[in-house]
């Protein structure tokens, strides 16, 4: 069966890394939408979106790409059709971001990386510069089940302003809607017009990290914001352009 699967996925996803992990011991934060649907095994998928060595002038190298919803749940529902295919009886259902379970353990579980002292996933070909995404299935695969953390060296947390504590984060911040406080404003100057990668800069193990394949990246790519540019299929999109127009004023004060 997971000679199968594989043969199926790197057919559909060449050069994406995956692996499989049970769902049964992995916190899930909707265990009743899974439950439901029998969906015991995850199959974990990780997309590198790192475009160049040099950061974007103003985003964050996240927000500098297509989005990636729009990116990754198409590719993902490919391979769910073809997987269909070959297991019809099978219910098999593609996430990436909103989730029933929590992407970065799984993705750990299933072999692909470490977690970070910063919550993110660090594989080892392209750090922690990747996205996720899985399949949920209802099939009896055996996976890797082997969570794994980094070193803890303690870069990310001295490096980021607010020693990682959630609570505070910047990229969190630049994302809040309405107007910021004065102090708020100065918080995200330290960070960029949306989202922060000053925890990942920081992160030894991003020092070689490779660059992406994936041409939707990038072709998508934008080395900064503009207030007249065409937000279309841009990762801040769905936050509202007043969001990110404010931090650009904010940023414009420096």
């Amino acid at each position: 069966m997971l000679k199968t699967i594989t043969k199926i996925i790197t057919e559909c996803l060449p050069q994406i890394s995956f692996g499989v992990t049970s769902v049964s011991d992995i916190n899930k934060p909707s265990s009743t939408r899974l439950e439901k649907e029998n969906l015991n095994t995850a199959i974990m998928f990780v997309f590198p979106y790192k475009v160049q060595e040099e950061p974007p002038k103003n985003l964050s190298r996240y927000s500098a790409v297509a989005d990636y919803h729009n990116v990754i749940l198409p590719k993902l529902n490919f391979v769910c059709e073809k997987l269909k295919k070959e297991f019809p009886i099978n219910t098999f259902k593609a996430y990436s971001d909103y989730s029933p379970i929590l992407e970065v353990e799984a993705a750990s579980k299933a072999g692909l990386g470490v977690i970070g002292e910063n919550g993110l996933l660090i594989t080892k070909e392209y750090g922690s510069f990747v996205f996720l995404g899985e399949i949920l299935c209802d099939l009896e695969v055996s996976g890797e089940n082997k969570k794994a953390f980094c070193e803890n060296c303690g870069a990310c947390k001295e490096a980021c302003p607010v020693g990682l504590n959630k609570n505070e984060c910047l990229s969190a911040l630049t994302q809040k809607r309405g107007e910021l406080t004065k102090e708020e404003g100065e918080k995200i100057k330290k960070a960029t017009l949306f989202g922060c990668d000053i925890c990942q800069n920081a992160c030894p193990k991003n020092k070689n990290a490779k660059t992406t394949f994936l041409s939707e990246f990038l072709e998508g790519y934008r080395n900064e914001y503009s207030p007249l540019e065409d937000d279309t299929n841009r990762p801040y999109a769905w936050r509202g352009r007043a969001v990110i127009d404010r931090n650009f004023k904010i940023f414009e004060e420096k």
